[in-house]
């Protein structure tokens, strides 16, 4: 499991104006007192946010990548709300939730999603178009899931489409309109997504670990 997935979001989670969690509540029963106890010997989480507002994770697409695509006569292009400019693809930020709790206390020390439904990136060939949509990023397993169509047809749900690395994460910033911002993530084709795509533009080029480019994540604090 990727450190840097967890920190991520961590980080910005731990500079945010969060709502702190109330105290769990108990149950008279056998099972759930069990559970309570289990639950008791762990520490309570720091902070949360039930419901994330935008803004953006965005990738600053790394010129092997689109390289790869220009050999393979593959177009980039983008889907529904995301923008694509200046060699970047942002795709807007539109819910999830996330539970953070001092690093090394807790593992995974940031649970939740964070979700950008109603975008994706597409691939063209002639006569072929895949798109990859409603990605959800995973900050506890360090996976970025989302859907698959070709040619409009559905090919894939919640598939595994990119592996997320962090050790390049810089520190957190500060940005205007009061967001936070994360900036380094390496942002890569996960296995399936290579398989795939191998198999719709019959090819064996695409390969799994193929850096995309570089993700920041820009998360709303009010």
């Amino acid at each position: 499991m990727s450190n840097y997935r967890k920190a991520l979001v961590a980080a910005a989670i731990g500079a945010l104006a969060l709502t702190p969690l109330a105290a769990c509540s108990s149950n008279d029963s056998s099972a759930s007192s069990d559970m309570s106890a289990a639950a008791s010997s762990q520490p309570a989480p720091v902070a949360q946010v039930d419901n994330l507002t935008g803004v953006s994770t965005a990738v600053a697409l790394d010129p092997g990548f689109t390289g790869a695509l220009t050999t393979l006569g593959l177009t980039p292009g983008v889907v529904g709300s995301a923008t694509l400019a200046d060699g970047s693809v942002s795709f807007p930020i539109t819910g999830g939730n996330v539970k953070y709790w001092e690093p090394g206390t807790v593992d995974p020390y940031v649970q939740g999603e964070i979700m950008h439904d109603g975008s994706g990136l597409s691939l063209a060939a002639p006569g072929t178009v895949v798109e990859l949509t409603d990605f959800t990023i995973d900050p506890g397993t360090s996976l970025l899931t989302g859907d698959v169509s070709v040619n409009g047809s559905p090919a894939a749900t919640d598939a595994v489409l990119f592996d997320l690395n962090g050790r390049t994460l810089k520190p957190l910033q500060t940005g205007p309109n009061d967001t936070a911002i994360l900036q380094g993530t390496e942002v890569k084709v996960s296995a399936d997504a290579a398989g795939l795509l191998n198999q719709t533009f019959k090819t064996d080029a695409v390969t799994p670990g193929l850096l995309v480019g570089i993700a920041t994540i820009t998360i709303a604090t009010k």
